[in-house]
């Protein structure tokens, strides 16, 4: 089965167990806000310790950001977006950005590429950039050469290189496997159906979640993994990989998603069969599955991979140009969503696909800018 293969290139057992051990570790900074929060020290740097950038280091704010983006074609990704443009215009404020170039790759390994090329063949544009990349292998080779004439941030999906001076995000796609995985096995003793749903392949975070989580479930031979289905974000096809199962197989014990943007899709498919619930759900953070598990489900769990490193990656790259330390490995804390905190992260005045760990709640227009979301409202330039 194709979509159960784990990619090997992003797999490291290495990761894996520093993964498992971040994931016992609390923030060595626990005063300052979670979205400036790390678990590990061990790779703090600074400007200074790379001579290579000795012409950026005398620049002045308001500094210009560059921003190359996979993509804002995900909920998940919209959030994320409101999440960094908003902190964009809080450092705006404070003189510390002016211009922001934010480069859509629309999904498009190419177009992310050639994106990163134009930077690139214009000096002084851009005095760091951040990447989001689109797919991870794809894009190393584009953003090593950036790190060759300028700092580079890199978040979220990662290229498989060391070069850009910080390489930031939540502990990462191997927790998100690990915990949803470990929560199946816990709460389905003697065994059970496992169906199990990703978007896609090649990005790095995503293939860790499924490598971890599988990972787990080869070493629980009493749970039967009937089927791993890519389905993207469409709501139309994880419908009916439900009721195709539903058909051959009769009873689904649980669901493992690797990104939660059709959990609640998943659930009422279940219901429009009718169907028992699954006994466990693993989900993620969006607002509406998070209302419908208070409602209908008992054994649930969101692992989450947090919106709010998005408004980090701005923040480190700002940090990183005034001189200020940074950690050139920056693992923040990624909570999970449980039966216990549930109460905490619904919020029914946020929109359906509102992921809950924004870390939004102090920005200057929180809540009007994540409840009628417009990505198209921000200005790149400055007058």
């Amino acid at each position: 089965m194709e979509s159960a293969q784990v990619a090997p290139q992003f797999w490291s057992d290495d990761e894996y167990n520093k993964s498992k051990e971040l994931m016992t570790k609390t923030a060595l900074n626990p005063n300052d806000p979670i979205y400036l929060q790390y678990l590990d020290d061990s790779t703090a740097t600074d400007i200074t310790k790379f001579p290579q950038y000795a012409e950026f280091a005398k620049k002045q704010p308001p500094y210009n950001v560059c921003f190359s983006n996979a993509g804002v074609n995900n909920p998940w990704r919209v959030v994320g977006y409101i999440d960094i443009r908003e902190q964009v215009e809080q450092l705006r404020t404070e003189g510390l950005v002016k211009n922001f170039y934010h480069l859509d790759a629309q999904g498009d390994d190419a177009k992310q590429i050639a994106d990163i090329q134009d930077i690139i063949n214009t000096p002084g544009k851009c005095d760091i950039l951040i990447v989001a990349s689109n797919t991870s292998e794809a894009l190393t080779p584009i953003v090593e050469k950036a790190c060759e004439v300028m700092p580079v941030v890199q978040f979220d999906r990662y290229a498989q290189t060391d070069c850009p001076v910080v390489s930031e995000r939540t502990i990462g796609g191997y927790a998100f496997g690990i915990s949803g995985a470990e929560y199946i096995v816990n709460n389905l003793p003697k065994g059970g159906n496992v169906l199990a749903f990703r978007i896609l392949p090649g990005v790095d975070v995503l293939e860790q979640r499924w490598g971890a989580a599988r990972k787990i479930f080869e070493e629980n031979p009493q749970l039967n993994i009937i089927g791993v289905e890519f389905v993207g974000y469409d709501s139309f096809k994880a419908n009916t990989v439900v009721s195709d199962y539903l058909a051959k197989y009769g009873t689904i014990d649980a669901v493992w998603m690797d990104a939660g943007g059709t959990a609640v899709t998943i659930l009422e498919a279940f219901k429009d069969a009718g169907a028992p619930y699954p006994t466990v759900m693993v989900g993620e953070d969006q607002e509406d599955y998070l209302q419908y598990w208070k409602a209908n489900l008992k054994l649930a769990i969101a692992p989450t991979f947090p919106t709010f490193q998005w408004r980090t990656a701005v923040l480190s790259a700002v940090m990183f140009l005034q001189g200020k330390t940074v950690q050139h490995h920056w693992y923040m804390p990624q909570p999970d969503v449980t039966n216990e905190n549930l109460d905490t992260y619904i919020n029914t005045e946020m929109p359906p696909l509102h992921y809950a760990l924004c870390g939004c709640e102090d920005m200057t227009n929180y809540p009007d800018s994540w409840k009628n979301p417009d990505i198209n409202k921000y200005v790149d330039v400055m007058p």
